[in-house]
């Protein structure tokens, strides 16, 4: 009997070989200064604040940081187990059965999946072509009678795109004329060279989802959350299911990072903005690929394979087995053209730039070739 190898669990794999991955799958942050938040969480433990419960309704220090680093003094402040637990939170808190909220192709693909399992429905508009993003007609245009609640992710996992200013004033304008509402998840807001907040448009309507996973590199600690008018927050949080708080190490590491972060994070977005630019530059002679959206306002962007005719799954592993890089395959996030691309994040040291540059051409020749019986074959003519 022929016994068949399960299918390989990529992240399983990368997780077992932690330290000899380049880790460009996630959009992780890797250059953010890890001395005061490991300084807090040593605090903490020696402290033995874990042995008691955190005060449930979060820190106030970490609430008021996270007002000050937004400017949304009129919100409250929900800090849960990371931005996409305040993300399910708020979609069973605001939508019911039958609404449809207007979304992307590409896209976050989990937050469509948390409005899916509130018994609503999302009208995925597709954005895989110039601007790459949502725009204020095309939003109007779609807008029905069953549409609930606009989602505006800027700036955009995975294409990296960033909205202008007058497009997120049109868009929150379109939510507040038809009284929908208005989710701005603004995970990579830093990374922008200018964001704007939809909230100062749409105070009433907007919820905003902050995290500290991506900006302050603790996506290991989970934990961020939302800002929203009290009204609203009021609806979202009787969805809380943390009633006795928030990992009280995760609030320390936030705090510290937070405080840490205005003199911090104009080095890691320099740092980051060369190693797209090293990506983009090298991509230039790589014949069949393409990068739709340059610069990215994110840490990450998309590298279009389509036209080399190789296929991002095979890609992904290529990569991360016989090169130790992590990247992620397009089919995460994009039902229509995930097989296109691959996205890349670049929040690291130039060394895993180093080996990502030297691994994905070696990568995109291997899996070029014909296999070795085709080649035989043609060999053999």
């Amino acid at each position: 009997m022929t016994t068949v190898a399960p299918p390989l669990d990529v992240f399983r794999y990368a997780h077992d070989h932690f330290h000899e991955i380049v880790w460009m799958s996630q959009n992780t942050n890797h250059l953010f200064p890890s001395g005061p938040v490991e300084e807090a969480i040593a605090k903490a433990v020696k402290e033995k604040r874990y042995q008691s419960y955190p005060y449930a309704p979060g820190d106030p220090t970490l609430k008021e940081l996270v007002r000050k680093d937004f400017g949304l003094t009129d919100c409250e402040v929900g800090i849960a187990s990371g931005g996409t637990e305040a993300l399910y939170m708020l979609t069973r808190g605001l939508l019911s059965a039958q609404d449809e909220v207007i979304a992307s192709d590409p896209s976050y693909l989990i937050i469509h999946k948390f409005i899916e399992l509130s018994g609503a429905r999302t009208v995925n508009l597709p954005i895989y072509a110039p601007p790459y993003r949502l725009t204020p007609d095309r939003v109007n245009e779609a807008v029905t009678p069953k549409t609930r609640m606009i989602l505006l992710i800027d700036p955009l996992n995975p294409l990296g795109s960033g909205y202008p200013k007058e497009d997120v004033r049109a868009i929150a304008e379109i939510a507040k004329d038809h009284k929908l509402l208005l989710l701005n998840d603004t995970t990579y807001r830093d990374f922008a060279d200018a964001h704007t907040l939809a909230h100062p448009f749409y105070p009433e309507g907007t919820v905003t989802v902050w995290s500290v996973s991506k900006n302050c590199g603790l996506a290991g600690v989970r934990l961020g959350g939302l800002l929203a008018r009290k009204e609203l927050y009021d609806r979202i949080w009787k969805y809380n299911t943390n009633d006795l708080g928030v990992n009280v190490l995760s609030q320390a590491a936030a705090v510290a990072a937070l405080q840490a972060k205005p003199k911090a994070f104009p080095a890691v977005a320099r740092q980051t903005r060369e190693n797209q630019k090293r990506i983009h530059d090298a991509a230039k002679g790589w014949k069949g690929v393409s990068l739709p959206v340059y610069p990215s306002q994110g840490n990450m962007f998309v590298l279009d394979v389509a036209e080399r005719g190789v296929d991002p799954e095979a890609l992904q592993r290529e990569l991360l087995l016989n090169h130790g890089v992590f990247l992620r395959a397009g089919n995460y996030l994009s039902p229509t053209s995930g097989k296109r691309f691959i996205r890349a994040s670049f929040s690291n040291v130039p060394a895993d730039i180093d080996r990502f540059l030297k691994a994905f051409p070696l990568a995109l020749e291997t899996l070029s070739r014909p296999p070795p019986k085709v080649a035989a074959a043609v060999a053999g003519r």
